[in-house]
C-alpha cells in the first residue's frame, strides 16, 4: 500500500542537516584533499603491496602517511587499532567543520553511529601471529578493546564525550551508508540532538585480502595499478582494497540554523532492504536495490524524475556493475548522471557508503558531477557517465550501497 500525501510530506520533514564532514581516505587525509581529488578524477591505487605478497591481487589502496600517534595522542593511539584510528581523525575533522565545541555540548543530547565490517583485523591477525609463535601468555591484553567492532564507538563516545546512544552498525559494505540512515531515524526520534556517524574500515590485511582473491572478486591488474579499478569500464576484473574513515556531523534543520550554521546538505531519505537470495551475489534482477531506492525516494517524498546525480555502489566487478547499471537506466529514464568515486579510492569496503555520502553531500554544495575514472569503454548501457568532472545543476542526489549478505543501503541527499 502506498503512503498518503500526508504521510510523504511528514517524512520528507525528518531529514537531517550535514552541519560537519571529516574524511580520511587514499586520496588523502582531510575533507578538503580527500575531495579535490575526488573530484578532479586522481587515482590512488598502489604498486604492489608488499605486505601482501602472498596473496596474488596484492594492489591496494591505503591511507597515505597515516601516522596514529602523531595525529591523536600517542598513548591513546597505542591502545586503539588502526580502524578506531582513522574513525577518531576524522571526527576530529567533522566536529570543527560543524563549528561546535565538545567542551560546551550536553554529551546526554549526543549520539555515536559508526559502521564497520570485522573490527580490528589487523591487531587480530597480529596477536594470532604471536599466539603461534610464542604461547598465550604473549598475546597482548588489549586484544579485545582494539579488536572488537564496537569498540569504535566506544572510543569515539569518550573522546567527544558523548554519553547519549552509542551504537556500531554492521552491514559489510554497506555499513556506512546504513549507520547514517539509522543516525537520521534516530535524530528524528529525537534521540539526539547531535549524532556523529559513518563508518571506518581498516582491513586491507594479508587474510582478509587473501579471502576475497579465493572468491575471485579484486582486479588482478598488477601490472598496471592505476588502472585497476574501473568501474562501467568492459575492462573491469575486480575491486582494489581500500581502508579509510568518514565522519559526519548530523543536526536538526532548526538547530543548525538557530546556530547559524549553513549545512553543507541534507540527509532527507533512506532505504534499506535485503535480496534474501545469496551470501554474496546481488539478485539478478536487482530487486533489493530497487526496494531500497524506492524507500529512500518515499521517504525524501521524492519521485524518480527527481533524481538529478547518482554517486552508484561502482565496484568495478563484473556482476555488480552490470547489474547495477542496468537497474540505473531503467528506473532512471530521464538519464542523470552516474559515477562510481571508487576509480580514484578503491573500494573502502565498510567505510565505503558514509565517505560516497560524503562526497555526494559535497559535490551538491558545488553543483559539479565527480568523473567515472579509467573509464574507457563503457559495457553497453544508456547511463550518462562522465569521465571528467563537469558542473551540473540539481539539488537531489541518491548514493546507493550494496554488501555481501544481500544487503542494501540507498540515502537520499538534497541540497536544500
Amino acid at each position: 500500500m502506498s503512503p498518503s500525501h500526508a504521510d510523504r510530506s511528514q517524512a520528507g520533514r525528518s531529514r537531517a542537516a550535514i552541519t560537519g564532514i571529516g574524511l580520511l581516505t587514499p586520496a588523502g587525509i582531510g575533507t578538503k584533499v580527500c575531495w579535490d581529488t575526488v573530484r578532479n578524477g586522481t587515482e590512488t591505487m598502489a604498486a604492489v603491496d608488499p605486505l601482501l605478497w602472498q596473496v596474488p591481487a596484492a594492489l591496494s589502496c591505503r591511507v597515505p602517511d597515516f601516522d596514529g600517534e602523531a595525529l591523536l595522542d600517542p598513548v591513546l593511539a597505542r591502545r586503539t587499532d588502526r580502524f578506531s584510528q582513522f574513525a577518531l581523525v576524522a571526527a576530529q575533522e567533522a566536529v570543527a567543520d560543524a563549528g561546535l565545541d565538545p567542551a560546551s555540548w550536553d554529551g546526554a543530547r549526543v549520539g555515536v553511529v559508526l559502521g564497520n565490517t570485522t573490527g580490528g583485523v589487523e591487531t587480530a591477525e597480529e596477536q594470532y601471529a604471536v599466539l603461534q609463535a610464542q604461547g598465550a601468555r604473549f598475546v597482548s591484553p588489549l586484544l579485545l578493546p582494539k579488536m572488537l567492532p564496537n569498540m569504535v564507538a566506544g572510543q569515539l563516545s569518550a573522546f567527544v564525550g558523548a554519553t547519549g546512544p552509542g551504537m556500531v552498525v554492521a552491514t559489510a559494505c554497506s555499513s556506512g551508508a546504513t549507520a547514517i540512515g539509522v543516525a537520521r531515524d534516530l535524530l528524528a526520534a529525537d534521540r539526539y540532538d547531535v549524532v556523529l556517524t559513518g563508518a571506518t574500515d581498516a582491513i586491507v590485511t594479508p587474510a582478509v585480502v587473501a579471502g576475497f582473491a579465493r572468491l575471485g572478486a579484486l582486479s588482478q591488474r598488477v601490472d598496471d595499478p592505476a588502472g585497476s579499478s574501473r568501474p562501467f569500464d568492459k575492462g573491469r576484473d575486480g575491486f582494489v582494497c581500500a581502508e579509510g574513515a568518514g565522519v559526519l556531523v548530523l543536526e536538526r534543520e532548526a538547530d543548525a540554523r538557530a546556530r547559524g550554521v549553513t549545512p553543507h546538505a541534507y540527509v532527507a531519505g533512506f532505504g534499506a532492504t535485503s535480496d534474501a537470495h545469496h551470501i554474496t551475489r546481488p539478485h539478478p534482477d536487482g530487486h533489493g536495490t530497487q526496494a531500497a531506492i524506492d524507500a529512500a525516494l518515499r521517504d525524501a517524498d521524492a519521485v524518480p524524475a527527481d533524481v538529478g546525480y547518482v554517486n552508484a555502489h561502482g565496484t568495478s566487478t563484473l556482476v555488480n556493475d552490470r547489474l547495477e547499471a542496468a537497474l540505473l537506466a531503467r528506473n532512471l529514464p530521464h538519464g542523470p548522471p552516474v559515477s562510481s568515486t571508487k576509480g580514484v579510492t578503491g573500494h573502502l569496503l565498510g567505510a565505503a557508503g558514509a565517505v560516497e555520502a560524503a562526497f555526494t553531500a559535497l559535490a551538491l554544495r558545488e553543483q559539479v558531477v565527480p568523473p567515472n575514472v579509467n573509464l574507457t569503454d563503457p559495457e553497453p548501457t544508456d547511463l550518462v557517465l562522465p569521465t571528467s568532472p563537469c558542473h551540473h545543476s540539481y539539488d537531489f542526489a541518491l548514493s546507493l550501497s550494496a554488501a555481501f549478505g544481500g544487503q542494501n543501503a540507498v540515502l537520499a541527499i538534497t541540497s536544500h
